[in-house]
């Protein structure tokens, strides 16, 4: 079998790998940059159809490239990141190889380097950049038994309200994903029952500022020490229809009903912890807590941004709040869906270097592995809070890229 030889190798054609790939070439870095499917995949295939980012189109994205004909204060569909990372590969000119699944990396025994072994064939690389990014393995919670006659499915594949049977959907999970696809379902029409856990909700915009330019502002993306309980923060904020604050009173006012976090299941009926209320406050608290930061920043900063006094005005709980739903019989209900919003895990069964963690995370120290010439880009918390963000990815691949032909040299 031919065995192709290369100095750096990067596993992952997506944000991250491509940042990797940008910063490799400006250090003169011979590289090879492979992908099991296509470019920025996730995006086209585990994302729903009217998904759009987060972040305002100034925001996320690279520092050295633009979103091409976008209005820069407006959230980018879709469709539109999948394009841009295919023009930004184009722009950098990335030695980018797509439809190579690289199933088991080891170290060479000599030591010289690692041993790729693919779907194409065997890679030898030097160096090896783990890029394959923090939402590989869908997590859903053994509560619901698999044989329910009820429909299943991770947030990872829901597309749209057509392809759910009809009747009312459940949603678990009240981050970003849960509550715009839970809208998005009470907007088609369903009846929709919506599971709110402990969560962040940061206001949209305030002050003439979207939140991530706050958030830049209050050094909070730039924040390093790893805190575990800072690692999954569920956090509901929204681009959607223009961009807003998610607000859970409104989209109990708009026909959602509200329930705490989903603890058991048994015989059709699915119980609910007595949180409700509390994780709504607290999730009220947080959104304070942002408003009274940037209020302290702009007096600090001498900065002649508009007051927004109504940004401080917190309706009244909804009923389902203050009498809320415990229990629930889904047939009597009608739901015949449900929809988990629950978050990811790693997977890294493909690496057979390198030490993990209980949770199956890497040991590594800002993306440096402790073992020589392995590295990791686009995990969340790498190095700082924005690792794991388009933006925040580029920075860190940048510092790897340089820590690589350092140590060519």
């Amino acid at each position: 079998m031919t065995v192709e030889k290369v100095d750096t190798l990067i596993v992952g054609g997506g944000q991250a790998g491509l940042a990797a790939s940008e910063h490799l070439s400006n250090n003169k870095v011979p590289h090879l940059l492979v992908e099991r499917s296509r470019i920025a995949e996730r995006w086209r295939s585990e994302r729903w159809d009217s998904l759009v980012a987060n972040g305002p189109a100034w925001h996320d994205r690279f520092p050295t490239m633009e979103f091409a004909n976008l209005d820069p204060d407006s959230f980018a569909p879709r469709d539109r990141i999948v394009g841009y990372f295919e023009a930004f590969a184009e722009q950098i000119a990335a030695p980018i190889r797509c439809g190579v699944e690289v199933t088991s990396l080891a170290r060479m025994e000599d030591g010289s380097g690692f041993r790729a072994e693919t779907s194409q064939g065997v890679i030898e690389a030097k160096n090896v950049i783990a890029a394959t990014g923090p939402f590989q393995k869908p997590i859903i919670p053994v509560l619901v038994p698999s044989e329910t006659a009820i429909l299943q499915i991770h947030s990872v594949a829901y597309r749209n309200p057509g392809q759910l049977p009809d009747g009312a959907v459940m949603v678990i999970g009240a981050g970003s994903s849960g509550t715009q696809i839970a809208d998005e379902l009470a907007r088609a029409g369903r009846t929709v029952y919506l599971s709110v856990g402990p969560h962040n909700r940061p206001p949209r915009a305030y002050r003439g500022r979207d939140f991530v330019w706050w958030l830049g502002a209050l050094g909070h993306w730039d924040v390093k020490t790893y805190d575990p309980a800072l690692e999954h923060v569920t956090i509901a904020v929204s681009g959607a229809r223009g961009g807003h604050t998610v607000d859970f009173r409104k989209l109990a006012a708009g026909g959602i009903t509200l329930v705490g976090r989903a603890e058991a299941y048994q015989d059709g009926v699915m119980r609910f912890a007595p949180d409700l209320a509390k994780n709504i406050a607290a999730g009220d608290a947080d959104y304070l807590s942002v408003l009274d930061a940037a209020d302290a920043y702009a007096v600090r900063e001498g900065l002649d941004f508009p007051e927004e006094p109504d940004a401080r005005v917190i309706g009244p709980a909804p009923e389902c709040a203050i009498n809320p739903v415990l229990e629930l019989d889904l047939a009597k209900a009608g739901v015949t869906s449900i929809i988990w919003a629950t978050g990811y895990a790693l997977d890294f069964s493909w690496l057979k270097v390198g030490d993990f963690d209980a949770k199956g995370r890497p040991v590594h120290k800002d993306g440096v592995s402790p073992i020589p010439g392995l590295y990791f880009v686009g995990l969340s918390w790498l190095s700082r809070r924005a690792s794991a963000f388009i933006w925040g990815a580029w920075g860190d691949a940048k510092n790897i890229a340089e820590h690589i032909a350092a140590r060519s040299r």
